[in-house]
């Protein structure tokens, strides 16, 4: 009784529940690569953008480089540039009232956020799914398999081990290969879901921080004139 074997002998309805629990394992491994490579470099990215932005480099010229490399940057580029944006349009044609500047800042880095967080989460129930539902199928593919074992042998006059084992191992195979596909997306769903809890909060720390500059730097416009400002306003620069 080799596992080939095994799995070749199995009934149709068995076979087709190994056949689905193997396309599961199969998708859970390649979403569990993905996901590694694009949180990983999400969070890298990040680091790299909080280099840059916390090194005092001016904010139009920090913005005017990731502006390039938009489809490359990290969420948190991402972030900054709808808020820096928005504050430049605000500026211009409202620039005595902070509180409307702040208003519009706050809601477009909002909207950028929820597109990051989406972007994050993406894939994610699906490995929770997987998780989830392959041990009741490969359960119901064991239960299939027995039921049918104790039907066949219902119909002899003398039943012995040796009829019903190959029925009863086929199907345990089902359970196997359901436990198989669940156990790697259940540990990789809890480890990629803390991940993006994590970079979630560093992004939404950073929109509140980005905030407070840009209403100080306003305030400071309006009150010490840009030249001071400059000085003064930590993080900031010309926004001009």
């Amino acid at each position: 009784m080799s596992l080939l074997s095994l799995v070749a002998r199995a009934s149709v309805t068995v076979q087709l529940v190994m056949l689905v629990l193997l396309a599961a394992s199969v998708l859970s491994w390649v979403i569990i690569y993905l996901k590694y490579d694009v949180l990983k470099n999400a969070r890298e990215d990040a680091m790299r953008f909080e280099d840059q932005f916390w090194s005092g480099i001016n904010l139009s010229d920090l913005y005017a480089r990731i502006k390039k490399n938009t489809e490359h940057g990290s969420g948190m580029a991402r972030i900054f540039i709808a808020g820096f944006a928005e504050y430049v349009r605000v500026h211009k044609h409202a620039s005595n009232n902070t509180e409307m500047m702040l208003s519009g800042v706050q809601r477009s880095m909002k909207v950028a956020l929820a597109r990051e967080e989406e972007k994050l989460d993406a894939h994610l129930s699906m490995l929770a799914t997987i998780g989830s539902i392959s041990p009741y199928i490969g359960l119901f593919g064991t239960v299939w398999g027995i039921m049918r074992s104790f039907i066949a042998l219902g119909s002899v006059q003398q039943a012995s081990l040796a009829m019903v084992a190959p029925g009863i191992a086929e199907a345990l195979i089902a359970t196997a290969m359901g436990l198989f596909a669940a156990i790697p997306a259940v540990i990789a769903y809890n480890r990629y879901a803390e991940r993006v809890d994590k970079l979630a909060i560093s992004y939404e720390n950073f929109a509140e921080e980005f905030a407070t500059i840009l209403q100080r730097q306003s305030q400071c416009l309006q009150t010490e004139g840009e030249g001071r400002c400059d000085e003064s306003a930590s993080g900031s620069g010309d926004q001009s």
